[in-house]
C-alpha cells in the first residue's frame, strides 16, 4: 500500500501561479507512472498531466505551456508547476501513482485550487 499526500492547493489570482507537491509513503516503483489529475464541480475526473519513471511527460491541451510537471525520485515526491492560472483551473487537484502492467494504482486526498479573478 502507498499512501500519497498532496499539498499546495490554495487561492490564487487569475495569472497568478501554484506549485503543487505530492508526497509518496515509499519510493517509487521501478516502472510506474505519476499523474495529476482535476476535478470541477459537476465535472468528470480529467488527466492534467503525467509522468512515467523515464521522464516522459504528456499534458493535457488546456494546460500544455503553463503546467509543467516533474518528479524527484530521491525524494519520492512529484510536483505540479502551475502558471498563468485562469478561472477554469479551479477545480481539486488530485496525484496519482500508476503501475502499469500490473493495474494497480493509488490515489491521493486532493488538494483544492481556486483561481479567483
Amino acid at each position: 500500500q502507498v499512501q500519497l499526500v498532496e499539498s499546495g492547493g490554495g487561492l490564487v489570482q487569475a495569472g497568478g501561479s501554484l506549485r503543487l507537491s505530492c508526497v509518496a509513503s515509499r519510493s517509487f516503483f521501478s516502472i510506474n507512472v505519476l499523474g495529476w489529475y482535476r476535478q470541477a464541480p459537476g465535472k468528470q475526473r480529467e488527466l492534467v498531466a503525467a509522468i512515467t519513471s523515464r521522464s516522459s511527460t504528456t499534458y493535457a491541451d488546456s494546460v500544455k505551456g503553463r503546467f509543467t510537471i516533474s518528479r524527484d525520485n530521491a525524494e519520492n515526491t512529484v510536483y505540479l508547476q502551475m502558471n498563468s492560472l485562469k478561472l477554469e483551473d479551479t477545480a481539486v487537484y488530485y496525484c496519482n501513482l500508476r503501475r502499469p502492467g500490473i493495474g494497480v494504482e493509488y490515489w491521493g486526498q486532493g488538494t483544492q485550487v481556486t483561481v479567483s479573478s
